[in-house]
C-alpha cells in the first residue's frame, strides 16, 4: 500500500506541467510560424515579379522599340505588359513597382533586359529586425535575345 501512494504523489504534483510548458513555448512557435508565412509571401511576390519580367522580355524580343507608352501606345509596350501580367489579385501593387528596360542595341541577336523592383512590406517584427527595415526590396530580372525589330502592332 505504501508503494502505491508514493507513486501517486508525484503525478499529482506534475499535473499542470504540460500546460506550463505549452504556455512558455506558444509565443516562440507563433513567431516562427509568422516568420515562415512572411517569407512565403515574399517568395510568392518574387515569383510574380519574375513572371512579369519574363512577360515583358518575351514581348520585347519581337518589339524592342516599344519600351514605354511614350514609344508605343498601350497595350503594345513592354512596361504595360509587365504591369498587366497579373492585374487582379496577388500581393503586388503594380502601380508601386518599378519597371526598367535596357536595350543597348535594337538589332536581332542582341540581348534585352527587363527588371522589375518592388518594396515588399514585412509583417513579422522578428523578420523586420533581421532585414533591418519594414520593407524588403525584391528585384527580378529577365534577359532575352531580340529576334526581330518589328513595327509596333
Amino acid at each position: 500500500m505504501e508503494n502505491q501512494s508514493a507513486r501517486a504523489a508525484p503525478a499529482r504534483r506534475e499535473r499542470g506541467q504540460s500546460l506550463a510548458e505549452f504556455a512558455i513555448m506558444l509565443p516562440v512557435l507563433l513567431i516562427l510560424l509568422m516568420g515562415v508565412l512572411d517569407l512565403g509571401r515574399a517568395f510568392f511576390t518574387y515569383l510574380a515579379l519574375q513572371d512579369a519580367a519574363a512577360e515583358g522580355a518575351y514581348f520585347g524580343t519581337s518589339y524592342p522599340r516599344c519600351l514605354t507608352s511614350a514609344d508605343c501606345a498601350n497595350p503594345n509596350n513592354i512596361e504595360y505588359r509587365v504591369r498587366q501580367s497579373a492585374p487582379y489579385g496577388g500581393m503586388v501593387n503594380w502601380s508601386a513597382a518599378t519597371v526598367t528596360s535596357n536595350v543597348p542595341s535594337r538589332t536581332p541577336g542582341d540581348s534585352l533586359t527587363v527588371s522589375v523592383s518592388y518594396d515588399f512590406t514585412l509583417l513579422t517584427p522578428v523578420i523586420q529586425a533581421v532585414a533591418g527595415s519594414q520593407t524588403l526590396r525584391l528585384t527580378a530580372r529577365s534577359i532575352a535575345v531580340i529576334v526581330g525589330d518589328n513595327p509596333p502592332p
